[in-house]
């Protein structure tokens, strides 16, 4: 295993990891916003989000390498079990031992923001790290894989955004307020628009696949309509939020990001071929985490 470390880097998937933690940033600078940020807290969410990310993407890799999904009609970076870099048994012991890595990281986090006080909150964390756990793997992988159902959307939504924001928040809060949730359902909406970006490029692969993502079931123009609702709603949402909790002209940072959302809306328009979209994967994901630091920076200047 330690022979690969190319390989395995690149089953990672590095350029998945700064979405990731858009969430966690967001949660803790509105918790610094009202005066109960934890340095420690924070730093062992960051890790444990990434570890839950890198085990989702191995998991993906395994599920889509042995159903076939991957394979030479597929746009974009070659999978580990595709290329055969990794073999499927070598890619189930990553799996495992990710999934140590993150109950570990998840007793740390839950250690520190609670302690052994708050045991309604622990064992929700803990619920909510077990869920996390099954979310990662069953996109792809079993014979009930919910990507493969068009559920995707779903997932990406409640976690990358609602559970992201607000369960960093709590963190460090150790309550919920209302000034989380517009933020939540616009990052959201933004990871969606990511995994739909990613979808739309796979989609005749993914259908001769018969993996029916929600792209698939919708075709590649209504698809492209989906898109659009998801970023422009993002847009919406996140500038409701800039108005109604206005205190100062920094917590607009973030209405810089409309700019390259704009013109990234621009070109899925224009959009027909996979490498079209593969383009803009990362201008996309990198423009969500541009977004989510420019909005919990702006609350805390």
């Amino acid at each position: 295993m330690f022979k690969k470390i190319k390989p395995w880097i690149s089953a990672f998937r590095l350029r998945t990891l700064p979405l990731s933690v858009s969430g966690i940033i967001i949660g803790a600078c509105l918790a610094q916003h009202n005066g109960a940020f934890n340095i420690y807290i924070f730093v062992i969410a960051i890790l444990l989000t990434i570890s839950l990310q890198i085990l989702s993407n191995l998991a993906n890799d395994y599920g889509d390498g042995v159903k076939g999904t991957d394979n030479e009609n597929r746009v974009g970076p070659k999978r580990a079990i595709q290329s055969g870099a990794i073999s499927e048994d070598e890619m189930m012991l990553g799996i495992k031992n990710n999934i140590l890595i993150v109950v570990g990281l998840s007793v740390a986090l839950i250690y520190a923001s609670f302690g052994v006080s708050h045991l309604f909150l622990s064992l929700l964390f803990f619920l909510l790290a077990g869920l996390s756990i099954y979310a990662a793997i069953t996109y792809t992988v079993g014979d009930s894989a919910y990507g493969y159902r068009g559920l995707g959307d779903v997932f990406v939504f409640i976690f990358f955004g609602l559970v992201s924001v607000g369960g960093s928040y709590l963190l460090f809060v150790k309550d919920l307020d209302h000034h989380i949730f517009l933020p939540s359902v616009a990052l959201g909406l933004l990871s969606v628009g990511v995994l739909n970006l990613n979808n739309m490029r796979d989609i005749d692969s993914d259908r001769a696949s018969n993996k029916i993502t929600l792209a698939v079931k919708l075709g590649k123009k209504k698809a492209k309509h989906y898109h659009f609702f998801l970023i422009g709603s993002a847009i919406a949402i996140s500038a409701i939020f800039g108005v109604l909790y206005f205190s100062s002209y920094y917590n607009l940072l973030f209405f810089i990001t409309y700019i390259p959302l704009t013109i990234h809306l621009i070109k899925i328009k224009k959009a027909q071929k996979a490498n079209d979209f593969d383009s803009q994967l990362k201008v996309l994901a990198l423009t969500t985490f541009l977004f989510s630091v420019l909005l919990g920076v702006g609350y805390i200047l």
